[in-house]
């Protein structure tokens, strides 16, 4: 039950990211990227999810921690509860928080009641604190002069639709070349495939140029009568694809989030021990994915109208441009090994973009309130864990 609430918590809070800047800018309605985000986190969750997950998120404490069963399913239960309620709370007050973090924090509070302080790896705590920085403002810098070249190669010219069709193919090549490589790195099914940065960079941009031409042809055929909205219309297109690639990769890599700490709770039930990692059942993926498109269909609209709408006003090619910032600041900084949140990126790209038309076109008062919630999130979380631990162990 936990672990399903769990996952109706990051549906509910993450749906934002692949989803918010598609509604805001009307490229698709609320319905729809209800629908379409919900059945693309199943097929992500379940058959690009995670078949082995670590029991420790993210190395944050030591692994002898789990070496007593009873106290690692007490704490594995604590944290996946903690967790939840946190999301569960900035998702009630309509806030974009980072359901990895959540876990994170949850995991640090089990480690310190269990072990103490010193088994905490203080050194990856403060990486996932520096990602408060590192990926907003990656994200920002990336959206700013995204939307800035749209402007100059597209937007400004007296044939703005034409100008749109022709440079389609290094869009729509600039957003599959992305998604290619992300599902390749940042997936558990692309990394399981172990393919070097080389060969992954000649067959995503193969794939680009595939692509991107063929969408041209099709773009040009489809709307050759029907040029209303001028290039908005070409970007609408785009936009929709790479929103429904990081739906498919939010399954993918989020649902560990909720099954890891519950998969680690099933290993100790069916087998009495728990390793560095343990084996996922195809069965907990799907139970999870449902968990999450759920959580989308029934909580989804209110943070999507945050990051949506109530940031900065998006058009489809701003759309577009916090779309592709958000992805790219996860590929490249993943790659650099710096930590990343998605949640983090698609706010900054936001704000990039927002800021690219003025600093007067950014509502400064909800960002500050967003960033307050994620400086918020390890403590509350580890906090919570903390009291649900002692409570768990004085019942059980």
């Amino acid at each position: 039950m936990i672990g399903f609430y769990m996952s109706w918590n990051i549906g509910a809070n993450d749906v934002a990211n692949s989803m918010a800047s598609a509604v805001g800018a009307k490229a698709i309605t609320l319905r729809q990227a209800i629908f379409i985000a919900g059945i693309l986190n199943i097929v992500g969750a379940t058959f690009i999810g995670s078949h082995v997950t670590n029991t420790i998120r993210k190395g944050i404490i030591a692994p002898e921690v789990l070496n007593d069963p009873h106290m690692a399913l007490i704490g594995a239960l604590a944290a996946l509860l903690s967790a939840a309620l946190w999301v569960s709370f900035a998702t009630w007050k309509s806030l974009p928080v980072s359901t990895t973090h959540s876990i994170v924090g949850a995991m640090v509070g089990f480690g310190i009641v269990a072990g103490g302080f010193s088994v905490v790896n203080w050194c990856k705590l403060g990486a996932v604190v520096l990602s408060w920085v590192i990926s907003p403002v990656f994200s920002l810098v990336i959206g700013f002069f995204m939307f800035k070249l749209i402007v100059a190669l597209v937007l400004k010219r007296s044939e703005a639709y034409q100008a749109a069709l022709n440079w389609s193919p290094f869009f729509i090549g600039l957003a599959v070349f992305t998604s290619a490589m992300s599902f390749l790195f940042k997936t558990p099914l692309g990394k399981s495939v172990q393919m070097s940065t080389l060969t992954a960079m000649a067959i995503s941009t193969a794939l680009a140029l595939v692509i991107g031409f063929a969408c041209k042809y099709l773009i040009k055929k489809r709307l050759e009568k029907n040029q209303d909205n001028g290039p908005e219309q070409i970007f609408r297109r785009i936009q929709i694809g790479t929103s429904c690639y990081v739906a498919l990769a939010q399954g993918a890599n989020d649902v560990a989030n909720a099954i890891g700490p519950l998969a680690v709770i099933y290993f100790i039930v069916k087998t009495g021990s728990v390793g560095a990692t343990v084996p996922v059942p195809l069965f907990l993926l799907l139970f999870g994915g449902v968990g999450i498109a759920l959580g989308i269909a029934m909580g989804g609209s209110r943070v999507i109208r945050t990051v949506g709408e109530r940031i900065t006003t998006l058009s489809n090619s701003r759309g577009f441009a916090v779309d592709f910032s958000a992805a790219t600041t996860v590929l490249v900084a993943s790659k650099m090994g710096l930590p990343v949140s998605t949640t983090h990126a698609a706010i900054g790209g936001v704000m990039g973009v927002g800021m690219a038309r003025g600093i007067e076109a950014v509502n400064f008062g909800i960002i500050f309130k967003i960033m307050v919630y994620w400086v918020l999130t390890v403590p509350v979380a580890a906090l919570t864990c903390m009291v649900l631990f002692h409570l768990f162990e004085f019942i059980i």
